[in-house]
């Protein structure tokens, strides 16, 4: 009778177990996602994709499940990533899937825990990440022609794309598993208009085994028409505070029956070093999705949790250079560390509305967060021990002509006899230099801040230079992604010499590799403690710095690195992330999962030299601490053209509303400067604002402008969602330059062009979202 009982109570319990569960296919191990009447359909009835990004190289793997918990109990139905083509092939022909690198094993986790996925293999992906995703041994070919039907890269593409085809094409949901889309390249309407192309990577995602599961393409609401291919899925991107109606009003001009999805919804936006911390408000975040939800729109929401770009593999943007901080907190719902945020509870407050059932409740964190009492790190070895190769030749060679991908090179060649100040030019030194005589430190450049020439002293003939050059991330949006490391072009001098100017160009040189890597810093202390010779020496306090601290327990903790100057740094031999002294990002994440019980070890590379060479752990990030050498902003009065007596090349009042306008001269107008000047608005508001401007020639092509940068702007509001100048102009449509409130009108913001150009025409975009004030009125357009 107990025996029968007992067994009436297993039975019981399995079947309740079986019904709660959850599963991402049909019964039959298979089963269908299609793109049905305005509405997506899985096994054959509506559905309404809920989808969180995130993305597993920007999390430790034993951290990988309970961050999709999060997602799951935030009422995600969904889990959207990227498929890094750089972390999988990091030397040409190698492929890793394994560890951290293991995507099938993290889709698989997806499914254990009732979640579906959408895949991104790109193969190019943008996120912020180091070439958008590319390798860097793809620019070994300087002649290549990426995202292009260049041989080469459509072999590589190919090649790359079939291993992932035998990681995950056993995981869609045709064959039992959890993927339900595949995405075709990635917002290729804001790199070109290439149908071809794109239908060639089309082809090659089928043939890697994505031949049954939905295919579709994402795109702006201004461009997704230049490459929308007929027989994909058409989705759109766009941010918080967007007109949700309005992005998708051409799309449903063209496919009205087509299922609605904003492929990307952005809850905040990405950091650079030397800007404030991003923010975005989360009550226009969960506005646009109830607003999605109730319409039956489906979305992905990028991100839900960003996580860490740990070691090198945090990118930059262009026009100009703006490499991104380690931290990828992105204001995210689940912070960089995992945990749920006031963002976070405010939502799922939201997608409970729209459940069916009740969601699971929030985990509690993976771990605790610790701090760490400060400490010293006492051994230390110069810079030089780091070297990996050495190398001669006539002309300075680049990181990839040297067969590196990531980390720093000391170039060292002799000097003329030059008997009077001079100044050296590097135009093209990629991306921080910085500059020694006979060991001594002159000065430095960069990158950033568009810095090309250093002041050096008389000296001697026969004087050596030694040129240090740290290469940050490599471009990862826009035409500029092809972004050569390095010493990449000539390097001259400038003097004048008995009343004539004379230019000297330096050849013969000797460069010293400086790999990226923490077995090349350990190698640093073993020569340096073993008296090794290295033929060079810096006056310098650059160089490899260790240290050890002691912990009775483990947890999640934040290093301090505000001392320091600028480099990478290493926790048990775990590459955690670059650091800089600018900020605003001032401590890097260090999970716990990576620390132990008793004695660990921290290993600085400092390539610029600490104040201090100390660190202590905080239980607490610190990501919006600026220590500029100067202010961020673009006001100097000095900088303010006098337009009193000049002729605009247009004048008029912009149209109200939200839309791209074109504004043609009635004259081709020459000239290196571009001013645009507000004097009233729409709203009658005092502020002006400019999501995106474009000039034509007079061919009615658009300018490129990857040497823009900022030249003046009356006033920029830098501290509430960064509005600076370089926002009119950095390839996004959501980002815009705003005046801050109480600056009176007229408004003006000039542009450097970097060369001179003639302008036939502007395009202008004015700011998109929807609490955004300042829809210019009156204009003048200026070009000197």
């Amino acid at each position: 009778m107990m025996k029968s009982s007992f067994l009436r109570t297993l039975l019981l319990v399995a079947i309740m177990a079986f019904a709660g569960r959850t599963t991402c296919a049909a019964d039959n191990g298979g089963g269908t996602f299609t793109a049905g009447k305005k509405t997506f359909l899985l096994n054959g009835k509506p559905f309404v994709v809920k989808a969180a990004e995130l993305h597993y190289p920007r999390i430790p793997r034993p951290y990988w499940e309970h961050r999709i918990k999060m997602c799951r109990a935030l009422g995600m139905n969904t889990i959207c990533l990227y498929v890094f083509w750089n972390i999988h092939e990091q030397r040409e022909g190698e492929f890793n899937f394994t560890g951290q690198n293991d995507i099938a094993a993290f889709c698989r986790l997806a499914q254990k825990n009732g979640m579906y996925v959408i895949v991104r293999p790109g193969p190019y992906v943008c996120a912020e990440w180091e070439m958008g995703g590319l390798p860097w041994w793809l620019l070994k070919k300087k002649d290549i022609h990426l995202r292009e039907q260049d041989p080469y890269f459509m072999d590589r593409v190919s090649k790359f794309m079939a291993k992932v085809g035998e990681q995950l094409a056993p995981l869609t949901i045709q064959n039992g598993g959890p993927i339900i889309m595949v995405q075709v390249e990635n917002e290729y309407g804001s790199y070109g208009e290439d149908k071809a192309y794109v239908s060639a990577i089309r082809d090659i995602v089928r043939q890697s085994g994505f031949d049954k599961v939905t295919l579709f393409q994402c795109d702006w609401a201004s461009n997704f028409t230049r490459n929308g291919l007929d027989d994909l899925v058409w989705t759109m991107n766009f941010g918080t505070g967007s007109d949700i109606d309005s992005q998708f009003s051409r799309l449903r001009e063209l496919r009205p029956e087509s299922p609605l999805m904003c492929s990307e919804f952005w809850s905040g936006w990405f950091d650079k070093w030397g800007a404030r911390h991003e923010t975005r408000p989360a009550s226009a975040m969960v506005a646009g999705i109830d607003e999605m939800l109730s319409k039956g729109i489906s979305f992905s929401l990028y991100m839900t949790h960003g996580g860490t770009s740990f070691g090198h593999w945090a990118g930059a943007n262009s026009p100009g250079f703006a490499p991104d901080v380690t931290s990828y907190d992105y204001d995210a719902p689940i912070n960089e560390y995992g945990q749920a945020t006031p963002k976070y509870y405010e939502l799922r407050r939201t997608m409970e509305k729209y459940s069916d059932k009740r969601l699971p409740s929030v985990p509690k964190p993976a771990t605790e967060l610790i701090s760490i009492p400060r400490f010293s790190l006492n051994e230390y070895a110069p810079l030089v021990f780091g070297t990996d190769s050495m190398c001669v030749a006539r002309s300075p060679l680049t990181f990839e002509e040297l067969d590196m991908g990531w980390g720093t090179v000391i170039y060292s060649t002799s000097l003329p006899e030059i008997n009077t100040p001079s100044t050296l030019a590097m135009k093209d030194a990629h991306d921080y230099a910085m500059v020694y005589v006979d060991g001594r430190y002159i000065g430095r450049t960069d990158r950033v801040r568009n810095e090309t020439t250093v002041s050096l002293p008389p000296v001697s003939r026969g004087s050596r230079l030694d040129i240090v050059v740290e290469g940050m991330g490599r471009i990862n949006f826009g035409r500029a992604i092809k972004d050569f490391k390095g010493l990449t072009g000539e390097v001259t001098i400038m003097a004048n010499v008995d009343g004539d100017d004379v230019t000297w160009k330096l050849n013969d040189w000797t460069m010293r590799t400086l790999p990226d890597s923490y077995d090349h810093a350990l190698r640093a202390f073993k020569r340096f403690n073993d008296g090794e010779s290295m033929g060079l020496k810096l006056d310098s306090r650059a160089g490899y710095y260790r240290g050890f601290f002691n912990l009775k327990k483990t947890g999640d903790t934040f290093i301090n690195m505000e001392t320091w100057g600028k480099g990478l740094v290493y926790v048990n031999g775990h590459a955690i992330g670059r650091f800089w002294s600018i900020g605003p990002q001032q401590t890097l994440y260090v999970p716990g999962c990576w620390l132990k019980k008793g004695r660990n070890e921290i290993v600085v590379l400092d390539v610029a030299g600490p104040v201090m060479a100390e660190t202590w752990g905080q239980d607490r990030p610190e990501l919006d601490k600026l220590q500029t050498e100067k202010s961020n902003r673009h006001n100097n009065p000095g900088d303010r053209p006098d337009l009193n007596s000049a002729t605009p090349a247009a004048a008029g009042q912009f149209a109200q509303g939200r839309a791209w306008q074109t504004v043609k001269f009635n004259a081709p107008a020459r000239g290196r400067y571009l001013a645009i000047e507000c004097s009233s608005t729409h709203d009658g508001s005092e502020i002006a604002a400019i999501a995106e401007i474009y000039v034509q020639d007079t061919d009615g092509r658009r300018i490129d402008r990857s040497s823009w940068s900022t030249k003046y702007a009356d006033s920029e509001d830098a501290d509430n969602g960064n509005h600076t100048g370089d926002k009119a102009f950095d390839l996004q449509e959501s980002t815009w330059w705003s005046t801050t409130y109480g600056a009176s009108m007229p408004h003006l913001l000039v542009i450097d062009m970097g060369a001179e150009q003639t302008i036939g025409a502007l395009e202008y975009l004015p700011a998109t979202g929807q609490d955004a004030a300042g829809l210019t009125k009156d204009y003048r357009i200026f070009v000197y």
